[in-house]
């Protein structure tokens, strides 16, 4: 068997990630298996370098990842800086770069001219096409906490990394809270029985829909309820569960929407009712004044919880991790199907999006 190839953690850019792809814990494993392991040094994620050293990885300063060698494979999480401009090793990462998202041909051009790969963990999936490493679970926890905090008038700005005993503890109940209804679409899915859960941990019964509830939606039930937690992951265009027009409803009740989703500029896009995700610093927005109608879209909610969202992810991620590096990636398994996706969109996503060829 040939040596394994480098994995190279490197640092996320976004000012409030401090997520990890890969613990300590599971780095330690990873070494002990004989898979090199280099982390750049990166003070706001929530493990320390220094659990990485005493693990057995090596360090590397911020961004050095472009200097590694060809065949070293970059582990990141969210959205790569805008140099280089040509990228030539094997990424894994969440690219969001198949359903048409803004960004999307310019990014597999990058890959496209440095010639490199994007192994996007969204396509990371078993033989039935369930996920094999996801954070939907504390998205949807974190999405729901922060919809019921507002409900409740007691969302404060900027928001900012926690833990989830600190996050329940701010959810438990007040005997001068208000009433709502909540509705969680998408309930039965890992982020649904994430919103679920947050909202049972608030001390509120929410209505579940799932596919069966979706497929015929009744949207004068949907908009008569106070709290709405989409949860729902869309592979390809159809039907949007609401759209500008349905808020204007004269029985509208709804006054906070969560879009765990935050598919927004998507052509899957269930909930085509806003122009851009809110931020940290103003996690809500008001799509409307009478009556009022909140948003809260953070793309990043698992952010919010760093360290159970962190360790969660890296155990399910290991083992596919280990198979990379041993060389277990061909056509049929995980990874030989998360590079197809990436060489048929190529050929399609970039022509289709910008009208560039995918090797020009």
């Amino acid at each position: 068997m040939t040596d394994a190839p480098q994995l190279w953690m490197r640092r996320e850019t976004r000012p409030h990630e401090r997520r990890a792809p890969i613990t300590p814990k599971d780095a330690r494993r990873l070494v002990a298996a004989g898979v090199p392991v280099t982390v750049e040094d990166c003070p706001q994620r929530v493990f320390p370098l220094s659990a990485y050293l005493a693990a057995g990885c090596r360090s590397a300063a911020p961004d050095a990842w472009t200097g590694a060698p060809r065949g070293t494979v970059v582990v990141g999480l969210k959205e790569l800086p805008d140099e280089p401009a040509e990228l030539v090793h094997r990424h894994v990462m969440f690219g969001h770069a198949y359903k048409g998202q803004p960004g999307a041909a310019r990014l597999l051009e990058r890959f496209a001219r440095g010639g490199g790969e994007l192994l996007d963990l969204e396509e990371l999936t078993d033989d039935l096409g369930r996920r094999l490493a996801a954070f939907g679970y504390w998205a949807g926890y974190a999405g729901a906490a922060l919809a019921v905090l507002h409900a409740r008038g007691r969302l404060t700005s900027p928001v900012a990394p926690t833990t989830r005993a600190a996050l329940d503890a701010s959810l438990e109940r007040a005997p001068d809270d208000p009433e709502f209804r909540a509705l969680v679409l998408g309930a039965l899915g890992r982020c649904g029985r994430g919103a679920c859960d947050a909202l049972t941990a608030a001390g509120v019964d929410p209505v579940r829909w799932d596919l069966a509830e979706t497929r015929r939606l009744d949207r004068p039930a949907l908009l008569a309820h106070g709290l709405l937690v989409n949860a729902v992951l869309s592979t390809a265009p159809a039907t949007p569960f609401l759209t500008p027009r349905d808020l204007d409803a004269p029985h509208r009740r709804l006054a906070t929407i969560c879009d765990v989703t935050c598919d927004v500029g998507s052509e899957c896009d269930m909930l085509p009712i806003y122009d851009a995700v809110t931020s940290w610093e103003r996690p809500v927005r008001r799509l409307l004044d009478a009556p009022p109608l909140d948003l809260i879209a953070l793309d990043n909610l698992p952010s919010l919880l760093p360290d159970e969202a962190s360790v969660d992810f890296s155990a399910a991620l290991l083992p596919q991790l280990l198979a990379l590096a041993h060389g277990h990636d061909g056509p049929a398994s995980p990874w030989g199907r998360c590079a197809a996706r990436f060489h048929t969109a190529l050929l399609t996503d970039i022509d289709r999006t910008s009208g560039r060829t995918g090797r020009d």
